[in-house]
């Protein structure tokens, strides 16, 4: 007897998990399909969320739109920091090291808390497909199980090869089988798959590590989140360590490269270009010798830390020599090896903004499946998906974000418009508007999208619309509240390490010097009492508002293109004027508006004009 869902997950990793909540949560009858529940929100990785290259962004981008994982790491780590403080405010980026089973643990209970959500364990061999529309899984049992929709979010698992040197096995992950079936099923219903490949460090036991020889890195004693509800405990943080390769561990390496797997052949796909394996690192950069290595502790009840820096495939007897070349390793003893694992992805080009797929109706796909690389994509994706999951279900819109709105939008659209020749990882270089897409904004720029939606509650939303008449309000005061050079007041600035004033200025303007911040107003006048949050806004808004209302006209012009919406059923072929290329790679893309079209590689500025014409002489030239 079949049985029925209006969506049902594939895989239970960072996407899979925030796909099924969210789907849930908006009351689609949901369910998540596992091999191993046992491994639910696994780090197969570095238990680490967030950091540089705009994790973080994306992390409070999910909790501002109600997903996750920012309530789950804050409950689970073990050492937080706020990175790139010595930079501008578009680049801060919080990082937090997890336990890694107490992350599971925190995500296991939301999940098996949450109503509208069954967890299975079982492995998908086939989708069932009517017509080009999805209609549900079949499982290795046997069992049918019928959904309106399916998200695909299989992270490394679809024929997943797990290589250490030149021994070649099947597997998604150490210890766990691949699943090769779904990708066959893929391929029959007309989905096109390429090959990639990622890498794990090795991981050494915390007692056989000597912590004189290796610098401490402690977490931050500020009261640090990443998501905006939560509230800081103040638990006990445990450091972690740093050290270096030397021109030792370069030698071992060197002498070994005929052995590495990127050497031998017996590792394919290509793997992430900003997380290279140390091999990797030592054919890219000849010369440099002192490679960091940070060394993080994986939980609080294991003795396993993470090698950060160290990652290879290469064989047993190698990786034993390289680490104990490194101070302070001379003696570590590996618990576990680093291994590569090569694993099947879809050409992205193949789904839509919504993370729809152009090619099966009613699928969905998440996450490294995708072509992306690390955790936080993951879940970012996951939460659309699940969202767009269930607004099909519901017969609504789907979302979709624009690069103007959140790194969400950058992530997916890069995906779309651009394609990835690699593991795809989210960086601020990445996106246009990273001044106004700061990780400090992200619930004022999308938790009410999150209300609309329906994963936002009334009382968070009423909190977002407070924090945001606090900061005008603020920001209003200091515009209004005047300042004259009286003797006093030029005293007081000289004694803050200020220049001179010599006229009657706002307060909005004198907290524009850099030297000063609102705190050091006090000096000057009474200031109201504000939770540091809002005095972060309000000092940022005021330090850089030129900046910000640059990039506010330039999100104006942006949103001009992007407004200009295109058919879904264009024929592009029947378009005189575009270039064979771009009328080949606009069919291919499919692109929702001209702003989207113009992004597109091999599409001229002249064929952007050529369409635009075209539109309006066909009286397509419609708002979003």
């Amino acid at each position: 007897m079949d049985t029925q869902y209006q969506v049902i997950v594939i895989g239970a990793g960072h996407a899979g998990c925030e796909a099924a909540l969210a789907s849930a949560r908006l009351g689609c009858k949901t369910l998540m399909i596992t091999m191993n529940l046992d491994s639910i929100a696994q780090m197969s990785c570095n238990p680490a969320i967030g950091g540089p290259a705009a994790k973080s962004h994306l992390v409070r981008e999910i909790d501002a739109l109600g997903g996750e994982m920012a309530k789950t790491i804050d409950h689970s780590f073990l050492n937080i920091r706020m990175l790139n403080l010595s930079r501008g405010p578009a680049v801060h980026a919080l990082r937090a090291q997890a336990d890694k089973k107490k992350y599971q643990q925190e995500m296991i209970q939301s999940l098996q808390n949450q109503s509208n959500l069954e967890i299975k364990q079982g492995l998908v061999t086939e989708l069932l497909v009517e017509d080009q529309e999805i209609r549900g899984v079949i499982l290795k049992s046997g069992m049918r199980l019928r959904s309106k929709t399916v998200v695909v979010a299989t992270g490394t698992f679809l024929r997943g090869i797990l290589v250490i040197g030149d021994v070649r096995y099947p597997g998604g992950r150490q210890g766990e089988p691949s699943s090769d079936e779904l990708s066959e099923s893929l391929e029959r219903h007309g989905i096109q798959l390429a090959r990639f490949q990622t890498a794990t460090p090795p991981r050494i036991h915390a007692d056989s590590i000597d912590y004189t020889k290796v610098e401490k890195q402690p977490g931050c004693d500020q009261n640090l989140c990443f998501s905006f509800d939560t509230l800081p405990d103040g638990r006990g943080q445990l450091p972690c360590w740093v050290t270096n390769t030397t021109d030792k561990t370069i030698k071992v390496i060197r002498d070994n490269l005929h052995r590495s797997p990127i050497q031998t052949g017996s590792v394919a796909g290509k793997g992430p270009r900003f997380c290279p394996s140390i091999d990797r690192k030592v054919l890219r950069f000849p010369d440099t010798l002192n490679h960091q290595i940070f060394v993080e502790p994986e939980g609080r009840y294991t003795k396993e830390m993470y090698c950060l820096g160290l990652t290879t495939g290469m064989p047993e007897d190698v990786q034993e020599q390289i680490v104990r070349s490194i101070p302070g390793l001379e003696q570590a003893q590996i618990m576990r090896p680093g291994y590569a694992v090569e694993y099947d992805y879809i050409i992205p080009s193949q789904i839509k903004s919504s993370l729809a797929s152009k090619v099966i109706e009613g699928l969905f796909t998440a996450g490294q499946i995708n072509g992306t690389s690390g955790y936080e994509e993951a879940a970012a994706q996951g939460l659309i998906a699940g969202i767009n999951a269930a607004k099909r279900c519901l017969g609504q819109n789907s979302l979709v974000l624009s690069r103007a709105q959140a790194y969400i939008g950058v992530l997916i659209d890069d995906l779309v418009t651009k394609g990835t020749e690699e593991p795809y990882r989210m960086m601020t270089s990445r996106a246009e508007y990273r001044l106004i897409l700061r990780q400090d904004n992200a619930d004022l720029r999308l938790r009410a999208i999150g209300y609309q939606i329906g994963l936002v509650d009334e009382q968070r939303y009423r909190t977002l619309c407070e924090k945001q008449k606090c900061i005008n309000a603020t920001l209003d005061w200091l515009k209004q509240t005047q300042i004259s050079p009286t003797t006093q007041v030029r005293k007081i600035l000289t004694d803050l390490g200020s220049g001179d004033l010599k006229k009657s200025v706002s307060l909005h303007e004198i907290l524009q010097r850099p030297e000063l911040t609102f705190h050091k107003l006090d000096r000057l006048t009474t200031l109201p009492d504000l939770e540091p949050d809002i005095i972060a806004q309000v000092e940022i808004e005021c330090k850089f508002c030129g900046y910000i209302e640059r990039q506010a006209r330039q999100v104006a012009e942006f949103s001009k293109l992007e407004e200009i919406r295109i058919p879904v059923n264009m024929n592009y072929q029947a378009i005189s004027g575009l270039r064979t290329e771009a009328k080949e790679r606009l069919q291919a893309i499919l692109p929702i508006s001209l702003g989207q079209a113009a992004r597109i590689a091999g599409v001229s500025p002249a064929d952007i004009g050529v369409l635009l014409v075209f539109l309006k002489g066909a009286g397509e030239h419609v708002s979003a």
